[in-house]
């Protein structure tokens, strides 16, 4: 495979293909987002990521999904690709970024020039699945991103309300990829590039593959739950998922379910690129703004165009987030090198304020498991308390936000990421040091309720500890509480008086959170199978707000505004 030169973007037109010197594509990326050359975006890191190996690669973004004529005109826009076509609906699931939690539709999209609604359909990657195929007949189709990783399985789905087949199979795809895709999509470009045709995406570690039930499935491959049987029975899609998050966490085991006469293989997760790998991949020559062919500006870019990430994954293993489920619990870290002159290079353009360094829970940064993934039996390396073979050293993510700090041309750092409080209080010394230097006006953290029952529930520490937390801050930073906490409402167990409680705690310190968010059945998590199946971990029956009614009823008791400062104000 010959050496390619970094793009200043990658293509979105024949004109722009042409001037590299490129007659084809070899892979073609399609996405929901607009196209922001930035490393937080998924399709512009992998698309980097497989220019740097070799094959040219371009990018279509937003396609006009509601003309087949226009849709066809788009995505041939770069010539029919050598060796395959991968789409992902966006950074967000597509229907989180169309519907609020209580389905009313969004006016705005901040992944879209002008902000506008509307650009990406709903459950964009079957609709982009459908039109890719039409245009492309008989070339290997791959979906992935956050929306196909999460749908990888029989799932519920909330805006339905009712139990969906895996994506991979409702789209027609040859292979869905779970998780990050760098090894996944490299490994199936360079099989599908050596003519591997009958074989080149079988096997491969974060995919999964469509079948015919029964069979045969690889020996040592474990079953799940059938479609059949979890609309049967629905406590299944627990153990489904209970059985999948393990086997994401732990690896080195394949898993099959059936659905009529269709069935997925899933592969164990892809291994986490290495810190050398994660290095190589963030110092790729990303322009960090928005392709040229805009004339309206992307909300999103300006929050990110300031912002480092740090790390991917997180051990918390909370059981609403879809982060583990999509990133793993195994915390894959870049070098402070890497970190360092990334910071270096963005404030020797102008001087700059670092608006955010870290990633989903910035204090995780260089954290790894002493035990290993094969040894764990945990759910969280965080919950019910800090796991002993957790080794994540505070006071070395404090001296790099240190160093960063010191470096010309940077004026500021700040943390906008999500902190865990938990881990933050093991060391005190360094956490006093870190309030005093890297808050801003505002501090986040997600205690997401205060009641004991439910916090079991989400896989989050007791009240005592946020209170022990809220108790040291305000002795650094004054009596007013400057956080901002997020909280959950109508959390599967929930009911009224749990929510009363917890509205009381903050009127009585005359608090008015200002970071509620109600409970949204994401697929795949297993909060998700405790609202359809109405049973904890354990198979014991829960109270169950189904109803936007009483969703919202209970989503009320901490939306009243009483006087006194709001948290977050």
């Amino acid at each position: 495979m010959s050496v390619l030169s970094q793009p200043e973007f990658l293509p979105a037109g024949r004109a722009e293909m042409e001037r590299l010197g490129w007659t084809g594509l070899d892979i073609l990326l399609v996405q929901g987002d607009a196209y922001l050359d930035h490393p937080a975006q998924g399709p512009a890191l992998l698309g980097r990521w497989l220019v740097a190996h070799g094959f040219r690669t371009g990018l279509i973004s937003q396609p006009r999904w509601q003309n087949p004529a226009e849709a066809r005109q788009d995505l041939t826009a770069l010539g029919r690709p050598r060796l395959m076509a991968a789409l992902s609906a966006g950074s967000m699931d597509s229907m989180l970024a169309h519907y609020t939690a209580f389905r009313k539709k969004r006016s705005d999209d901040a992944l879209t020039p002008g902000g506008r609604a509307g650009a990406r359909p709903n459950r964009a990657t079957l609709v982009y699945s459908g039109l890719l195929r039409a245009v492309f007949p008989g070339l290997p189709i791959l979906i992935g991103g956050l929306e196909a990783s999460l749908r990888r399985l029989s799932h519920y789905d909330f805006w339905q309300d009712k139990l969906r087949r895996s994506f991979l199979l409702e789209s027609k795809a040859d292979l869905l990829v779970y998780g990050p895709g760098e090894r996944p999509l490299l490994e199936a470009a360079r099989r599908l590039g050596r003519g591997e045709a009958e074989t080149a995406l079988e096997n491969i570690p974060g995919t999964v593959r469509p079948r015919r039930a029964p069979g045969p499935f690889p020996d040592g491959a474990l079953e799940l739950p059938s479609h059949e049987d979890i609309l049967s029975r629905p406590a299944l899609l627990m153990a489904a998922t209970l059985a999948a998050e393990k086997l994401a966490h732990q690896g080195g085991r394949a898993a099959w379910q059936s659905s009529g006469e269709r069935a997925v293989l899933m592969q164990p997760p892809a291994e986490p690129l290495s810190q050398a790998e994660l290095d190589f991949l963030y110092g790729l020559p990303f322009s960090r703004r928005a392709h040229p062919a805009y004339r309206e500006k992307i909300p999103a870019l300006s929050l990110l165009a300031a912002s480092l990430t740090t790390h991917r994954g997180c051990g918390g293993g909370c059981s609403f987030c879809s982060l583990a489920l999509h990133q793993g619990r195994r915390v894959a870290s870049r070098s402070l090198g890497s970190i360092v002159n990334e910071a270096r290079r963005l404030g020797a353009a102008r001087p700059l304020a670092l608006s955010d360094v870290g990633a989903a829970t910035a204090n995780l940064w260089g954290a790894r498991c002493l035990a290993g993934p094969e040894n764990c039996r945990r759910v969280s390396c965080l919950w019910p308390g800090i796991c002993p073979h957790l080794e994540a050293d505070q006071r070395r993510w404090l001296a790099m936000l240190k160093e960063l700090a010191a470096l010309p041309g940077i004026k500021q750092v700040r943390v906008a990421s999500g902190l865990r409080y938990d881990l933050a209080l093991s060391d005190e010394k360094t956490l006093g040091d870190f309030l005093a230097c890297f808050v801003g006006g505002q501090l986040k953290v997600a205690p997401e309720h205060l009641d004991p029952y439910i916090l079991s529930l989400m896989r989050k520490p007791g009240p005592d500890l946020f209170q022990r937390f809220l108790k040291f801050f305000e002795s650094r930073s004054g009596p007013r509480p400057y956080l901002t906490p997020y909280l959950i409402s109508a959390f599967p167990g929930s009911d009224p008086q749990r929510m009363r409680l917890l509205a009381g705690w903050f009127q009585k310190r005359r608090w008015r959170p200002r970071q509620v968010q109600a409970f949204i059945p994401t697929p795949g998590t297993v909060a998700t199978a405790m609202f359809f199946a109405g049973v904890d971990e354990r198979g014991r029956p829960l109270k169950i707000a189904r109803s936007d009614r009483e969703r919202l009823a209970q989503h009320a008791w901490l939306r009243p505004s009483p006087p006194g400062p709001q948290a977050g104000a």
